[in-house]
C-alpha cells in the first residue's frame, strides 16, 4: 500500500467533510529512521520475556489542516521491583502491576472514548487528523536506553532480563512518518497524552512544534502532574536509567537537570504563543500510587505523612506557580481519585468545574476572534489543599 498516496486521497476527498469513528490505518512494523535528531532510531516494545516487541501506531485521516497527536499511557517502571511486574502478566493479586510492556492484542484507537470518540458531534477534533502513539516501553515515552533488571520474586522470569526503554526512538520512528506522509501546511497541532502520556507531550512537542511551524499550537497534559522525588529525577535506578531525550534548545543539554514538575512549565515558557493546559483529580489514585512509590524507596518526599495529601499539596503548589507565571496556561481540575479524562466518556459529562470537559477543551482549540473565553476551571474547593494531620 502506498500510504502517502492514500492518504493523499482521502485528504482530498475530506476536505469540508464529517467523519465517522471509523478509518484508522495501522502503521505495522515501521522500519528503522534517521530521526529528526539527526541519530538512527528503531521502533520497539519493552522486549519484556513471553511478549511481543514490535511496535505499531495507527493513523485517522481527516482535515490536512489540523493536526492531533495522541501519546498513550501505561504506567512505568525504573527498577527491579516495578519493571519483574508489568500489567497484564497474570500474576494474581496483591501484586501490584506498574507498566504495560507490549501493545495489547485487539487493541485500537477506535475502542476508546472522549477525544477517540470521532462521531460524537461535541468532539472538538473529530473532523482532524489524528496520530495515536501507543505505549510499551516504561520510560513515559522519553527513553532511549537498553537497561537490564533482576527479578525481584516473578514466577515466570528469568533471574535477569533486559527492558528496551525506546519510547524516545519510537517517537522519532512516528515523527519521521509524519514528515514523509502528512501535508506541511498544517494549521492547528495539539500535542496531548494521557498520564505516561502526558509526559510524552509535554517533552516531545517542540519537535512537533518544528515540523509545522505555522501551526496554532496547543499542548494537553491529562493527569501528568510530575509530582516525584529529587532522589527519582536524578537516580539510576530511576529516572536516569531511561537515558530522557528532550529537545536541547527547550529543555537545555541535560535532561536531568530539569525536574520533571518543571517539564511542563519550561516548554511553556519556552512557546509564550502556544496554549498549554493540565487535567487532573484531586486524589488521582494512579499518581499519588507512583508517588507513594517514590517517596518510599526515592525519599524523601513532602513533609506530609500521609502520600495522597503530600501528593495532592505538591501538585496544587505547582498549579499555583504554573497560573502565576504563565499567561499561556490553564488547568482544569476535578475531585476525586479517577485517573486521566481524554479516552473517557466522562470526557463529555456535566462537570463540578462548570463546564464538560469537551467544551473547554474546544474553547482552548478556538483561536478564532471573539471565541468563547478559556479560562481555568476547577470544582468548588478542589484548589484547597488537603488537610495533612
Amino acid at each position: 500500500m502506498n500510504i502517502r498516496l492514500l492518504l493523499a486521497a482521502v485528504f482530498t476527498l475530506a476536505t469540508g467533510a464529517a467523519f465517522a469513528a471509523e478509518g484508522w490505518l495501522t502503521i505495522n512494523n515501521p522500519p528503522p529512521v534517521i530521526g529528526a535528531d539527526g541519530q538512527p532510531h528503531e521502533a520497539s516494545c519493552s522486549g519484556y520475556p513471553g511478549t511481543n516487541s514490535r511496535y505499531k501506531f495507527w493513523v485517522r485521516p481527516g482535515d490536512p489542516k489540523k493536526l492531533a497527536v495522541v501519546f498513550d499511557g501505561g504506567g512505568a517502571c525504573f527498577d527491579n521491583l516495578t519493571c519483574s511486574f508489568p500489567m497484564g502478566g497474570r500474576v494474581r493479586d496483591p501484586v501490584i502491576q506498574f507498566y504495560t510492556p507490549a501493545i495489547p492484542r485487539g487493541v485500537d484507537p477506535s475502542r476508546y472514548g472522549g477525544l477517540l470518540d470521532l462521531a460524537n458531534p461535541a468532539n472538538p477534533v473529530r473532523d482532524w487528523t489524528l496520530v495515536a502513539i501507543p505505549y510499551c516501553t516504561g520510560d513515559v515515552h522519553l527513553g532511549s536506553a537498553d537497561r537490564t533488571y533482576d527479578n525481584v520474586g516473578h514466577p515466570r522470569l528469568p533471574a535477569q532480563f533486559t527492558i528496551r526503554h525506546r519510547g524516545y526512538d519510537n517517537f522519532m520512528v512516528v515523527l519521521d512518518w509524519i514528515s514523509r506522509n502528512l501535508p506541511s501546511d498544517v494549521q492547528d497541532l495539539l500535542v496531548t497524552g494521557a498520564s505516561a502520556g502526558g509526559y510524552g507531550a509535554a517533552g516531545h512537542f517542540p519537535w512537533l512544534a518544528r515540523q509545522f511551524p505555522q501551526a496554532r499550537l496547543s499542548v494537553l497534559a491529562d493527569a501528568s502532574q510530575g509530582v516525584s522525588t529529587p532522589a527519582f529525577d536524578s537516580g539510576n535506578p530511576g529516572r536516569a536509567g531511561w537515558n530522557v531525550q528532550l529537545a536541547p534548545w527547550v529543555f537545555g543539554s541535560d535532561p536531568l537537570a530539569v525536574p520533571t514538575n518543571e517539564m511542563f512549565r519550561r516548554g511553556a515558557q519556552a512557546y509564550p504563543g502556544a496554549r498549554f493546559a493540565q487535567y487532573t483529580n484531586t486524589q488521582d489514585s494512579v499518581q499519588a500510587g507512583f508517588y507513594a512509590y517514590m517517596k518510599l524507596f526515592f525519599g524523601p518526599g513532602g513533609d506530609c505523612p500521609r502520600v495522597t495529601p503530600d501528593w495532592n499539596r505538591q501538585m496544587l503548589d505547582t498549579l499555583a506557580t504554573d497560573r502565576a507565571l504563565l499567561t499561556n496556561f490553564r488547568s482544569y481540575v476535578l475531585p476525586g481519585a479517577d485517573h486521566t479524562i481524554i479516552a473517557d466518556d466522562k470526557f463529555y459529562s456535566a462537570s463540578p468545574a462548570g463546564q464538560p470537559f469537551s467544551d473547554w477543551l474546544g474553547a482552548m482549540l478556538d483561536w478564532r476572534p471573539g471565541a468563547p473565553a478559556w479560562n481555568h476551571a476547577a470544582c468548588p474547593d478542589c484548589l484547597t489543599p488537603l488537610p495533612c494531620p
